[in-house]
């Protein structure tokens, strides 16, 4: 049967319903909002596991149909892997519902959010986490919802502006995807420019208020349809295993634990082979098959139960005595460390320390070209700035494969850091370059993804990409007291063992002025509003702390880019002459990019759009000055002590006429030609069609007269004019008129009348 109700969101009619699709899911829900429509679906795998975690798999998928598109790709045509913005809404999604569940059940789940139809004017991502919180009360799982998302903008007026229309994202100061319960928040990440705290206060509060409302609807819809909520969550079933196990575990192991965590400052490596000596000791103590006893502990309740007590450890240090792990304050960063200039060739480089994590980030520029074409449920469109993430297995001190694909964990950890640095970037006016940051995380000991943010703004600067401010980033971490969420600790700067054992990982980057990208998760059922505030003022006190340690390496973006690095020039041609310079079939223009080869490693970039702007980058100051010369020569008007690159059109005893473009092209006289007069065979030196660089010498009555004096050649011809032969025809005139040559000029300079060439 299928049910479907109507509600009202924002100023947009929301219709939701459930029973036509997908009915052989543990729970789905169709939502459409305005004409954007997706469907949310929840399977779930009856087989309890004995993993560490919980199995949630959670995918958003986008179809090309839904904004009736077929794919740009010229030989496939179906879906294929998800986008990076696809990987990262699910990611959002995953952090929304996942610690909405008892801590221990393990049984897998699939929630699957599939994009059926976009309107291009109600952005999908707004349906996402209320269409999965849906599906999963529908399905009858124990799960503490609902939950619903937004999407939370600041106009220019420093108004928020919730579930803005897709065309008028631009227009905004920040964008942040915000999901919660009521007055606690799950999920919160996004971009800005320059947020300063009090407006994020702003917008916190106004996305709960629409919250609230999303999770009202979400509660009705399920009273509508009959369903009955499994949200009433038994205490005992937040514990991953019987009390009874962690009873016994802890009074035997808590001080040896506690030995275990507690280590000299940043010297983490030994605790987790501590912990194994503690549960290897405590399975051969408890195995009943050693030991005869008549209660069965497995080695996997061994496991978690000693991981449960380690991290009642750790919180009870902080929350009574103020003491972390490595006896730090709990607002005290650990040691920073900047440097630059870490590797030869490239084109900037820096590394930034914290502890012992490490990032060692490094810079590419590239021409125009070398930009990314996107084809996906936002359209077709470009990307000139990336920030790629990487974290090889040594870095953590593991032996395991390393993965040419980049898993979700990198590709979020890069988008915090993309989004962070974006809108600090010159324009592409500015500086027209496509820019690449790699961020390799060579140590990791939590907060890698803010050490490579920081370290990543540094190689930028070093690299000579004129930023409009430096960008640091940050983590804050949160301690909270079982059952009683009002006494909590905030601490600053995170590790990895904090963020383990943890509630909640708040990573806010910025400048000195305010916030650009932040990326919150959670494993509380949300963290009040409130202490989100306070965190924010913590963050802004790290932050100013990494920005002043980051100066002392590099204040200030360099005035030049790298001697490695691509040289680029933008020319403006008239409309009229585009089609000249491109030729028929692009005939001119490749011409000119497969010349400019000779002079670099890689052939020249051109670039030109539809006013007549003609981006060339290259990869040294003469493959530039070569491809220049030839543009500028083919649609110029020439210019005296101006060099171009022509050909020979015509050989006389007296010199050769030279073509540059149809509007420049002269006479190369013999006196201009040799150091000394005489009768040179110029047909021994010359072929029709040689390529030859000359020099405009002057410009009289609309004739171009050329030289070659002081201007490089090919080796080839240097040494045939060296050696020229005196020729056995005793004309040579040392001047020529019109009559001699055939030719007259017209008022636009190309040669008319009565020569042979016309």
């Amino acid at each position: 049967m299928e049910y479907v109700k109507t509600y009202k969101l924002g100023e947009t009619e929301l219709k939701i319903s459930t029973g036509k699709l997908a009915n052989l899911a543990s729970g789905s829900v169709m939502l459409q909002l305005g004409n954007t429509t997706v469907l949310a679906t929840t399977s779930i795998d009856n087989v309890e596991t004995q993993q560490d975690f919980f199995p949630l798999s959670v995918e958003y998928i986008e179809k090309m149909y839904a904004r009736g598109a077929i794919s740009g790709g010229r030989i496939e045509k179906r879906e294929g892997y998800p986008s990076e913005e696809a990987i990262i809404k699910a990611r959002q999604v995953d952090h929304s519902i996942r610690s909405l569940f008892p801590k221990s059940f393990r049984k897998p789940v699939m929630v699957m959010i599939t994009v059926l139809t976009y309107d291009q004017v109600n952005n999908p991502e707004i349906l996402s986490v209320m269409g999965a919180s849906l599906s999963l009360l529908l399905s009858g799982l124990p799960f503490y919802g609902p939950s619903s998302g937004v999407i939370a903008s600041l106009d220019k007026d420093g108004k928020v502006v919730i579930n803005p229309k897709v065309a008028d994202s631009h227009n905004y100061l920040c964008e942040f995807a915000i999901s919660g319960l009521d007055g606690r928040l799950l999920n919160l990440e996004g971009w800005g420019k320059e947020v300063v705290e009090d407006d994020m206060d702003k917008i916190l509060d106004e996305a709960d208020k629409s919250i609230r409302e999303m999770n009202a609807i979400q509660l009705d819809f399920v009273k509508h349809v009959g369903a009955k909520l499994n949200n009433v969550i038994e205490k005992e079933a937040d514990l991953p295993v019987s009390v009874e196990i962690l009873e016994r575990i802890k009074s035997e192991t808590k001080e040896d634990i506690k030995k275990a965590l507690y280590v000299e400052k940043d010297k983490d490596t030994n605790r987790q082979e501590n912990l194994k000596v503690i549960k290897k000791a405590l399975w051969e103590k408890l195995n009943p098959e050693l030991n005869k006893e008549e209660s069965v502990v497995s080695e996997f309740d061994i496991d978690m139960a000693v991981e449960y007590v380690a991290k009642k450890v750790l919180r009870e240090g902080i929350l009574k005595d103020g003491k972390r792990v490595t006896k730090r304050d709990l607002n005290q960063i650990r040691e920073l460390n900047a440097e630059i200039d870490l590797l030869p060739i490239v084109h900037g480089s820096a590394l930034f320390e914290r502890g012992l994590t490490q990032s060692l980030s490094i810079v590419t520029l590239g021409s125009i070209g070398k930009e990314q074409t996107l084809d996906d449920m936002l359209g077709e469109r470009t990307k000139n700035f990336f920030h790629h993430y990487n974290m090889p297995p040594f870095a953590s001190g593991e032996a395991g494969r390393y993965n040419y694909k980049p898993g979700r964990r990198e590709v979020g950890h890069g988008a915090i850091g993309e989004n962070a640095l974006k809108h600090m970037l010159p324009s592409l006016e500015e500086f027209p370059y496509t820019i690449r940051v790699v961020s390799e995380i060579t140590t990791s000991n939590g907060s890698t993804s803010m050490a490579a943010t920081s370290a990543a703004s540094m190689a930028l600067m070093a690299a000579g990409v004129p930023m409009k401010e430096a960008v640091g980033g940050i983590g804050v971490g949160l301690i909270t007291e079982d059952n009683n969420e009002d006494n909590y600790k905030l601490i600053l700067d995170i590790e990895g063992i904090e963020d383990f054992y943890g509630d909640m990982d708040f990573k806010v980057c910025g400048t000195k002025n305010g916030i650009t990208a932040i990326q919150y998760e959670n494993k509380l059922r949300g963290v009040k509003i409130d202490v989100l505030k306070e965190a924010f003022r913590l963050s802004k006190t790290g932050r100013s702390e990494v920005l002043e340690v980051m100066s002392k390496a590099i204040d200030t973006p360099r005035k030049e880019v790298s001697d490695t690095a691509p040289v680029v020039k933008k020319l403006q041609i008239d409309t009229e002459n585009i089609g000249m310079l491109i030729g028929p079939g692009g005939k001119n223009i490749k011409e000119i990019v497969e010349k400019s080869h000779k002079y670099a490693s890689s052939p020249a970039d051109v670039k030109i759009d539809d006013t007549g702007r003609v981006m060339v980058t290259a990869l040294n100051k003469s493959q530039l000055e070569f491809v220049v010369g030839l543009i500028d020569g083919m649609v110029g008007e020439a210019e005296v002590g101006e060099e171009y690159i022509g050909r020979v059109d015509k050989i006389m005893p007296y010199g050769v006429f030279v073509d540059v473009t149809p509007n420049i092209s002269g006479l190369l006289h013999n006196s201009e030609i040799f150091e000394k007069m005489g009768n040179y065979d110029l047909e021994k030196v010359f072929n029709l069609g040689d390529e030859i660089r000359v020099k405009v010498l002057k410009m009289e009555d609309g004739r171009i007269n050329f030289t070659i004096k002081g201007v490089e050649q090919d080796e080839a011809l240097t040494s045939k004019i060296s050696n020229a032969p005196i020729s056995t025809n005793d004309y040579n005139k040392p001047r020529f008129n019109d009559r001699d040559r055939g030719f007259n000029r017209d008022s636009r300079g190309g040669n008319r009348g009565n020569d042979r060439r016309y």
